[in-house]
């Protein structure tokens, strides 16, 4: 049989499979809990796991109060250890299991980690939870200053032991973490954040943490908080089933957050043990550290910890093989995918645009917006967005003056549409017909066309895209207007629009931070949220149901018209492809990668509403390689030159944007070779 090829691996594109467990416990029984341990062990190598996250003390048990102190305990948690060291020589996780140790004289709270038979390190706890029905500081002691060239010996092995312990696996780039314990991230200052700017990118919790009421909802807030101030993958895991229940309760609860985001939880108040998993994505943060200089700083203001961390070294020795993706990977990245997040993402970059044209016209003295009704998306988002600035302040929306502008292609559908969506806003409608201009143009340059020959090649196309937006800057300085742009984030992205004297240029471009995706839901979002009145929605309704088309060339013998996404490829896609290249700087064979995993499946996800029917198609890898080098040679070969002197507009989307006054700053003589080369050489 065939090695599969590394492409498939989540561990060539930087992910760690992360999991978080929660053993059955006992109390007070290391054997039965090592046991449990060794038996989640199996499951998580069985399952492709790199890393699990046991709870605090879950090897001696948490609340077992003064039998903490028995020499016959410590004894056999120490035995339990070697056995869990033992079963780890032929299992591929690296295990974090908590344990109480005595060294020198005091008792620890530790986290043990061990990895392929050895105990690559002791972590103890620095703070020790003294108050409520907290008693740790009658036990334990704190690890607070044992740092340097501390080390422990147990079950036979010495290892290092301290809180300036960090993990890296010598042969995957990204497997580098750190170990907390419960309290310590409650703490202004904790522990981990000094692991992360010491390099950790996965930071790990191992909790008791007993239940009560809201205390879930903490929990979950302090994680992702920290994953997202620390830049880091956060696991957490607490205590569950089978600890003493004498004055606490337990309820498992495990969870992994990403930068901020959840990526997986467990069921709480089980009685059997759990593990759950998830694919972090290491490289991912790694990237968002390079990005955000404030993390550089706070390590150059905390003396650069990596200086004192000491770095353990582990060999993991990762197969490379096709284990899955388990995260969920949304193929729409500019619109979150459930209901709620939809609702206030949309509300937040629908006011945002309103916003940034209201200012603009304020601050130009202007007397009306002018506007290109085209009939398609771009240019009624603009026109309702644009109403919407005049509602706010106050004045009548015939202070828009729209103009229809038909060419040689442009449909009656499309045409109809513009002027029922203009009169039903009451803006100020007009036409004015460019094939007369056009053909006079063409002429004097000695354009085929004008000749009667169908030729309809680039000259033809942007002889009419110039003169409309000609026209429309006349227009607008022959009654006080701005010219409002229409153009999108993807279409500049891709450089689909004219340059110049077309629709690249405009006074104020307030589609220009808004994907074409995004734009479609924004328009249901107005529908559903009755912005407007049941004429305008009708009309929108309408509009959304019509195939993108720059309607520059007339139909053919067949009928069939101008299809943008035919040329450039599924606005989908591209926008998927956009966001992993602006935002996160993602290497081309991880994003056909993630693409693949996204799209392959058809049926694939739980659709909230508002979600066309394009949501549902799929794309196999050899499709999606296409469409993404065609993206790559627009992108970075031919079309940053339009970027470069784009007009003023918001930014919409922490996605990005492509202004270079903003996000985006890049050569416009620049080439699209090592993203071309890097893409050949990851794929199959």
């Amino acid at each position: 049989m065939a090695k599969p090829h590394p492409f498939h691996s989540i561990h060539t594109h930087g992910f760690v499979r992360v999991g978080a467990c929660t053993p059955r416990a006992s109390v007070g029984d290391p054997v039965a809990n090592a046991e449990a341990v060794i038996a989640l062990a199996k499951d998580g190598h069985a399952r492709g796991a790199d890393l699990l996250v046991f709870p605090e003390l879950n090897i001696t048990s948490y609340a077992i109060d003064d039998l903490h102190l028995q020499t016959a305990q410590h004894r056999a948690t120490e035995a339990a250890i070697g056995a869990v060291v033992a079963a780890s020589a032929k299992l591929r996780p690296v295990l974090l299991v908590g344990a109480a140790l005595p060294r020198n004289g005091r008792l620890y709270n530790c986290a043990v980690v061990i990895a392929r038979g050895r105990i690559l390190g002791v972590v103890p706890k620095i703070f020790l939870p003294n108050y409520r029905e907290y008693y740790e500081k009658r036990w334990f002691a704190s690890g607070a200053g044992m740092t340097g060239d501390c080390e422990i010996t147990l079950a036979g092995q010495t290892a290092p032991f301290g809180t300036d312990l960090i993990f890296a696996a010598s042969d995957l780039p990204h497997f580098i973490f750190h170990a907390e314990i419960c309290e310590d991230f409650w703490a202004p200052t904790p522990p981990s954040t000094m692991g992360a700017l010491a390099g950790a990118l996965i930071c790990c919790n191992l909790s008791a943490s007993n239940i009560v009421v809201g205390k879930a909802r903490e929990r979950a807030m302090l994680c992702a908080a920290q994953s997202a101030r620390a830049i880091c993958a956060y696991v957490f895991s607490a205590a569950g089933p089978g600890e003493s229940t004498t004055d606490l309760a337990w309820d498992g609860q495990g969870m992994i957050h990403e930068l901020g985001e959840l990526l997986t939880e467990s069921t709480r108040f089980g009685r059997e043990s759990k593990l759950v998993l998830a694919d972090v994505d290491a490289e991912r943060i790694a990237q968002e550290r390079m990005r955000v200089g404030t993390f550089n700083d706070a390590a150059r203001l905390a003396d650069d910890p990596e200086k004192r961390f000491r770095r353990v070294s582990f060999t993991h020795q990762p197969s490379f093989a096709d284990i899955g993706l388990l995260r969920e990977q949304g193929r729409f990245p500019f619109v979150p995918d459930t209901p709620e997040k939809l609702d206030q993402d949309c509300y937040e970059a629908f006011n945002i645009q309103v916003e940034g044209i209201l200012k603009r016209f304020e601050a130009a003295h202007a007397e009306r917006l002018v506007i290109g009704v085209s009939g398609g998306l771009d240019s009624t988002h603009a026109l309702i967005v644009a109403a919407k600035a005049m509602d706010r302040l106050g004045l009548p929306r015939s202070r828009i003056l729209g103009f229809t502008m038909p060419g040689f292609a442009t449909s009656d559908a499309t045409k109809d549409n513009a002027w029922a969506l203009m009169r039903a806003l009451g803006v100020d409608g007009d036409e004015i017909d460019i094939r007369p201009a056009a053909t006079q143009m063409l002429a004097d340059m000695g354009h085929p066309f004008a000749s009667g020959e169908p030729v309809y090649d680039v000259t033809f196309e942007n002889v009419q895209a110039g003169l409309r937006t000609d026209y429309l800057f006349r227009l607008a300085n022959q009654r006080g207007g701005l010219v409002v742009g229409t153009g999108d984030l993807s279409e500049l992205a891709l450089g689909w629009c004219t340059y110049g004297v077309g629709d690249q240029m405009s006074h104020y471009a307030v589609n220009a931070g808004v994907p074409k995706t995004l734009i479609q839901f924004l328009i249901r979002w107005c529908i559903r949220t009755d912005q407007y009145d049941r004429e305008t929605d009708a009309i929108l309704e309408a509009i959304l149901g019509t195939e993108i088309s720059p309607e520059l060339v007339p139909a053919g013998a067949d009928g069939a018209i101008q299809s943008t996404e035919a040329k450039i490829g599924p606005y989908p896609l591209n926008d998927f492809f956009l966001h992993h290249v602006v935002r996160h700087g993602m290497a081309p064979s991880k994003i056909a990668f993630l693409a693949l995993h996204a799209w392959r499946d058809a049926t694939a996800g739980q659709w909230p509403r508002d979600f066309p029917p394009a949501a549902r198609a799929a794309y196999d890898l050899p499709t999606i390689a296409g469409w993404l080098e065609k993206f790559l040679v627009r992108f970075f070969a031919t079309s940053q030159f339009k970027r470069s002197a784009i007009p003023n507009g918001p930014k919409v989307s922490s996605g990005g944007a492509l202004s270079p006054r903003g996000d985006w700053r890049a050569p416009s003589d620049g080439t699209a070779r090592v993203w071309l080369e890097e893409l050949a050489r990851g794929l199959p």
